[in-house]
């Protein structure tokens, strides 16, 4: 059975799913009737976060063009350009037992590629959700669906799975920024440049 949570929910992954170690971070999104010509390229990310809440380097920032971390704990599956299907648009593989030592927590992301060239924002985005997947069985674990009504903002951060000892833990977290990559990056601490 699926647990779906709402915004600041915090719940359990390990302690209630004994012998989960390897999850699929799923992400999905429709757009809605506005049509300003472009398709939309939402982009997931994951940003490796120490004891700060900062990021250190690149390395600690998985996306399309940075697909996995150096030891692979963490590994984006591919770009989805056009949102198009159902189901999820992109996925982050996480196994929590490579997952360094000092990284506490894990940001789960989404941003809108070109959002001002594009004139886009997630105001025209609708059905965003995260859903975690056990990868050993393919069992959906737990959803959030962000039902928020964002207007200007070009990025969110969806959720953060956090270290509680020896167990991992999911919050919903669903917080917009305006200025899109660049406003994320700097919120964790790296330079988007």
């Amino acid at each position: 059975m699926t647990i779906s949570l709402s915004k600041g929910q915090r719940i359990d992954l390990t302690k209630t799913n004994p012998g989960l170690t390897k999850v699929i971070v799923g992400l999905g999104w429709d757009t809605n009737k506005y049509n300003g010509g472009s398709d939309f390229d939402l982009d997931a990310s994951a940003f490796m976060l120490y004891a700060d809440g900062k990021a250190k380097g690149v390395d600690d920032f998985v996306f399309y063009n940075n697909p996995k971390t150096p030891n692979g704990s963490v590994v984006h599956t591919g770009d989805n350009r056009t949102g198009e299907g159902d189901g999820d648009d992109e996925q982050i593989i996480m196994d929590f037992s490579l997952v360094p030592a000092n990284v506490e927590r894990v940001g789960i992301t989404v941003t809108i590629h070109d959002a001002q060239a594009r004139s886009q924002n997630f105001g025209q985005v609708s059905n965003a959700f995260v859903r975690i997947v056990d990868e050993s069985n393919g069992r959906e674990v737990l959803r959030y669906d962000l039902g928020e009504d964002f207007s200007i903002e070009t990025a969110v951060v969806i959720c953060e799975l956090y270290r509680q000892g020896s167990d991992w833990k999911f919050q919903a977290i669903g917080s917009g920024f305006s200025g899109g990559l660049a406003a994320l990056c700097k919120n964790y601490g790296l330079d988007a440049n």
